[in-house]
């Protein structure tokens, strides 16, 4: 059964994110949000968002949410000149930095050309951080401001709980979609189709559960990506006595007994974790999944770390055609997220299949 408004039905669907794109879309972190507690942590961050915005800027263009004048007047004091000429300041305003998950997610019709946007409910990852809720209108004014038509999902959704490899396979945790304080009124079998006639996907491959020290219950986006429509990487805890260590071996396992949307198998990569990173007694959910895909480049989160070599040697494998560009996460990562979490694509119009 599909839902009365069917858009994989009408030829929509979700891009995989190396498909091209026509611009990326963040947030900057307000001094409004909990992400970065105090002044002086949220001042040591915002040079690691300069070098995301410097990073995918050399690649195209970046729509920035950014309203405050003094944070205007900072970006243009400290991101470089040429980065700026591929920088679209908007109007939105925004309390979290995390766009992946407050923002719209986009689709393209291949027999039309057209993109639009799908935009979902959020709740602030199960209204763990109630102050962000506010966020909720970010989607509708993304839509707007590229005059794009809005297909409301009708369900909390976050950009950072799926990843798709374009062709009808969708990744996601029973962890994070599944938890109560998500859809409650919703099964599972209604959760997929919402999934599949939004997105245009025809096969949902279920994970359970994400990284240790993740606030979202599980994002895909730091345990599973694809990488092409047949391969997956996923990070692998090697330390039996670290508390990913089972977690991340089950996912592992499911993995390989996974079929894509034309059940063919599922090839499956491992990426290394870095040694736990601990700041206040506090784990947070540092990992290499958590990279973005530009149209030129990988921008990949590392942590001065023994294993960030092994991690970006391996990401380098999967994407031979693109720049690997590694960026200091520590400081970031304290937010509890990173480069992938703070990105969405906007895909650029697909050509006309005939």
């Amino acid at each position: 059964m599909t839902s009365p408004l069917s858009l994989r039905d009408q030829g929509w669907r979700m891009p995989a994110e190396w498909e091209p794109h026509q611009a990326t879309w963040m947030s900057w972190p307000s001094r409004l949000n909990t992400s970065f507690p105090d002044g002086d942590h949220h001042d040591r961050v915002l040079p690691v968002f300069a070098r995301l915005i410097e990073a995918i800027t050399a690649s195209e263009p970046l729509y920035l949410n950014c309203v405050n004048d003094d944070d205007r007047s900072w970006i243009e004091r400290n991101v470089a000149s040429e980065a700026r000429k591929n920088l679209i300041l908007t109007d939105i305003p925004a309390v979290y930095p995390w766009c992946r998950d407050h923002g719209a997610i986009f689709v393209v019709n291949d027999a039309t050309g057209e993109v639009a946007a799908t935009t979902w409910e959020y709740n602030a990852w199960g209204r763990k951080y109630p102050e962000a809720i506010p966020d909720t209108n970010i989607p509708s004014a993304m839509a707007s401001l590229l005059g794009l038509r809005d297909f409301p999902g009708g369900m909390v959704l976050e950009g950072g709980s799926i990843d798709l490899n374009g062709c009808g396979s969708l990744l996601t945790t029973e962890s994070c979609l599944l938890n109560p304080n998500r859809n409650p009124h919703l099964s599972r079998t209604q959760i997929e189709q919402r999934l599949r006639d939004f997105l245009g996907v025809d096969k949902i491959l279920w994970l359970h559960d994400g990284v240790a020290g993740d606030d979202t219950d599980g994002h895909i986006d730091d345990i599973t990506r694809f990488i092409n429509p047949e391969t997956v990487v996923t990070v692998v805890e090697d330390n039996p006595t670290d508390e990913n260590y089972p977690r991340l071996l089950e996912n592992y396992e499911r993995l390989c007994r996974m079929t894509t949307e034309d059940d063919s198998g599922l090839n499956v990569l491992v990426l290394p974790m870095p040694s736990p990173l601990i700041m206040d007694d506090q784990r947070l959910p540092a990992s290499y999944a958590n990279f973005y895909i530009t149209n030129q480049s990988v921008i990949v989160p590392v942590f001065n770390d023994p294993n960030d070599e092994r991690a970006l040697a391996k990401i380098a494998e999967c994407f031979p055609d693109r720049r690997i560009v590694p960026i200091d996460s520590t400081e970031l990562v304290w937010g509890l997220g990173s480069f992938h979490c703070l990105t969405q694509q906007v895909p650029a119009p697909p050509r006309i299949r005939r």
